[in-house]
């Protein structure tokens, strides 16, 4: 029989992810709750539990921001006149 979805899902502590991420385990359990990473309550008493796939994910999103943040900066030091064909050309070709 084939494995269910399910059962390839890794489930990590939150002070595991907390390491992993050089953060606290109370903003860990924030980002479960502002829906940024997946987890759930299990067990008795209840404990939370973090996707890894989803701090994977938090990761590859972070990246991909900081990546789009700085193409913006690139893109606020242009020199317009340069641009535009008029004014000082730093670097004539």
């Amino acid at each position: 029989m084939p494995e269910s979805p399910s059962a390839a899902v890794r489930m990590l502590a939150p002070a595991q992810v907390a390491e992993a991420l050089g953060i606290s385990v109370d903003e860990v359990i924030a980002l479960v709750h502002e829906r940024r990473l997946r987890g759930a309550r299990v067990g008795s008493p209840a404990r939370w539990c973090v996707e890894e796939q989803s701090v994977t994910d938090y990761l590859d999103d972070q990246a991909e921001e900081a990546r789009r943040i700085a193409l913006w900066h690139q893109s606020q030091e242009a020199s317009f006149p340069e641009l535009w064909g008029t004014g000082f050309v730093r670097n004539p070709d």
